[in-house]
């Protein structure tokens, strides 16, 4: 096929195959997880356009839980419909699943995972380089006139230094936008347009077009989404009790399903006060040891909940035997915490698809995604710095070195992901087990 010819949409086989794959790669948390999707998706497979991939992450970042599953979902969704949606949103946590039980388990039981921890504290620095080099790709171009590094500089600043609110953030940026359009429109530029090319670009697919939004689609959807949703929590309060710790869990991580703007960053502050303080189902350095395993793990960030539902369920087993209570709360927390995520992307994904076609909301859209710069700047170097801090002080040496390595040899020698990946945790293996 000629290299200026459009391409034509990967089977969806072949798409599944990679969202398998990345859901066993997706490592660092939100801003990592959007960083690998960017080099696979948009540089390296150019399956959508750079504009294309910014447009379904500003749609993503405005929608309560986790971004990066639903930056996957509409993805797929955006290349096979609903089947690809789902299987992309289902692949990109499921890994995840299987392997933060087994090291709950593990925690719980009092296992020793030395090499297992080798394995993800070697991921951390492999983590930051990824995610440093999407903030300088993504950068460059979004960021395109002064005043868009303006929006992202105060965008950072606001959220960094100030801890301003995600929502506020965004309306800000678009508020910007929008007069900045009007009345400096040279400053504020729209967007190319979905499959269009910037200078040196290679052609991405030609998209079919995305389902319209209509009131039959949306009560269809409603009624599926809202049916899967709570039958299982239903289903635990008849079989298990109302009062009982799995049904409590349904119904509180459902209820943070709803609230979680700003992503798993945003959130935790939240879970944590009401999982520890209020309900008492777990102590707070619990808590922070399922961060961790969260942190280092394949999965969006907000998967801390499954250690949380398998932890609490695992202390307050009622009736059932420990590990089958944690078991079930772990499975109940993880499917209340993204069924939702589903119902948000199916319904807002038609609308946010024809806003590219209206011209007077182009600016907007532009300076969102100056703002969401700063937000991923933001993401990374919070990662960083726990990354090279440790809790019990000083600074972790052999993060800072191997992260400078493994970005050197992404950007100068132009490593992948995976061999980068894979160097790294051996790295992390060999240094934790010669401790």
């Amino acid at each position: 096929m000629n290299e200026s010819s459009p391409r034509p949409v990967p089977r969806f086989g072949e798409a599944f195959r990679f969202w398998w794959k990345l859901g066993w790669i997706s490592f660092g948390g939100p801003a990592g997880q959007i960083a690998i999707m960017h080099r696979e998706i948009v540089e390296r497979r150019r399956w959508l356009s750079e504009d294309h991939f910014l447009h379904a992450l500003n749609f993503c970042m405005l929608l309560p839980g986790p971004e990066a599953q639903q930056l996957a979902t509409y993805l797929g969704w955006r290349l096979h419909g609903a089947r690809g949606g789902i299987a992309a949103g289902v692949l990109f946590v499921l890994p995840s699943v299987f392997i933060l039980l087994g090291l709950s388990w593990l925690y719980m039981a009092g296992g020793d995972i030395t090499w297992i921890d080798g394995i993800f504290y070697g991921l951390i620095p492999a983590v930051i380089a990824i995610v440093a080099s999407a903030v300088k790709r993504i950068g460059s171009k979004a960021l395109r006139t002064e005043s868009l590094w303006g929006v992202a500089v105060l965008a950072f600043i606001a959220i960094f230094v100030f801890k301003v609110s995600f929502v506020l953030i965004i309306l800000s940026a678009a508020l910007i936008g929008y007069l900045g359009g009007t009345w400096l429109p040279a400053q504020f530029p729209a967007g190319k347009g979905h499959g269009k090319l910037g200078v040196g670009e290679s052609p991405c697919v030609v998209l079919p077009p995305s389902a319209r939004a209509s009131l039959g689609r949306t009560v269809l959807i409603s009624v599926i989404c809202l049916t899967l949703w709570w039958v299982p929590v239903i289903g635990a309060g008849l079989l298990l009790g109302w009062k009982g710790i799995h049904f409590q869990q349904g119904l509180f991580f459902s209820k943070a399903a709803l609230v979680t703007f700003g992503g798993a960053y945003a959130v935790l502050p939240y879970i944590s006060q009401m999982a520890v303080g209020h309900h008492g189902w777990l102590s707070q350095r619990q808590m922070m040891a399922g961060l961790g395993l969260a942190e280092t793990t394949p999965g969006p960030l907000i998967m801390v909940l499954q250690f949380v539902g398998f932890v609490a369920a695992w202390q307050h087993p009622g009736d059932l035997p420990p590990l089958a209570a944690a078991t079930l709360g772990a499975l109940i927390t993880t499917w209340v915490t993204f069924l939702p995520c589903f119902l948000f992307v199916f319904l807002g994904a038609p609308h946010v698809e024809g806003l590219h076609e209206r011209p007077a909301l182009a600016s907007t859209v532009t300076a969102i995604t100056a703002a969401v710069v700063g937000v991923i700047l933001n993401l990374a170097i919070w990662f960083a710095w726990h990354a090279l801090r440790p809790v019990e002080g000083g600074y972790d040496y052999f993060v800072a070195v191997v992260a400078i390595a493994a970005w050197l040899a992404m950007e100068r020698f132009k490593t992948g992901v995976i061999p980068t990946l894979a160097t790294c945790a051996l790295l992390g293996v060999i240094w934790k087990l010669t401790l």
